[in-house]
């Protein structure tokens, strides 16, 4: 939608699972066609852009191999870099295309074409993330590219992004998971559910994401994640011990610091899109 309101290409094809999808895709302007055809999807394309769980990549990445352009480009949108870059960087150089990494920090819980809007994009930081074996000249299209449907670019090395995610994304993501299952857990009288409000609603939301997606991104990232889980639990242990001892300059500087830091960073990453 982003690239056809933008004038950023001729033509979009978008490759979709289900029959039933390709009126719907066509119809709302997402795509100018859709099919479920993987080769007549990438054949032809300047870029192709991976929208997939990231367990489902590079078995795809191997079924276009045979129809991809000479020097086309390649890239994804998985919140996971490393372990996809290198398993898809050689795959796609062998037949003389190019592989570089992306990951737009941009997105909802909800998920289908349904869902999609053109302005997803705009002010959103778009991670890149070029190895020694990316040509300059294809990183600098695809910075153009996140430019173009109102992003701002920002290169990383595939582990570093990873490691910075597994705390901003990845975790915050387990995190409501976890308040979903355990405040909603059917153990609970049944009034639990009806004392659950706006604070409770809000830092759920993303619990609602794709159970699919979320797995795989946990398991790619799990060495990651299962650090920062590791710290964020003693923090947790440790504002649980002041609670049980009643430490009341502690607790309240728990809360006066988070909400310092808070109020920082929203006013310094003021952005309409929901990470």
């Amino acid at each position: 939608m982003a690239i056809h309101q933008r004038g950023l290409a001729q033509r979009v094809t978008g490759l979709v699972r289900r029959r039933e999808s390709i009126a719907e895709c066509e119809e709302l302007g997402a795509v100018d066609k859709a099919t479920c055809n993987l080769a007549l999807a990438v054949e032809g394309a300047d870029l192709v852009v991976l929208c997939t769980p990231l367990s489902q990549m590079r078995g795809l990445m191997e079924q276009m191999l045979p129809a991809l352009k000479r020097n086309a480009v390649v890239t994804d949108v998985g919140s996971v870099k490393a372990s996809i870059v290198k398993e898809l960087e050689p795959l796609v150089a062998g037949v003389g295309a190019h592989f570089v990494g992306s990951h737009p920090m941009a997105g909802a819980e909800k998920t289908g074409v349904m869902a999609a809007r053109a302005d997803l994009f705009v002010d959103a930081i778009c991670v890149i993330t070029p190895t020694a074996n990316s040509e300059p000249q294809i990183v600098k299209q695809l910075e153009e590219f996140w430019k173009g449907v109102g992003g701002r670019p920002l290169k990383l090395p595939p582990d570093l992004h990873d490691d910075l995610v597994s705390r901003s994304s990845h975790l915050p993501h387990v995190v409501a998971a976890e308040l979903a299952n355990y405040v909603l857990s059917p153990v609970h009288p049944k009034e639990q559910a009806l004392v659950c409000a706006n604070g409770f609603r809000d830092t759920t939301r993303i619990a609602s994401g794709s159970a699919e997606m979320w797995r795989d991104i946990c398991m790619a990232n799990r060495k990651n994640l299962g650090r920062v889980l590791g710290v964020f639990i003693e923090d947790l242990q440790e504002f649980q011990h002041a609670l049980g001892s009643q430490d009341r300059k502690v607790i309240d500087e728990f809360f006066e610091k988070a909400k310092q830091r808070r109020d920082e960073w929203c006013a310094q990453n003021a952005s309409p899109s929901p990470e």
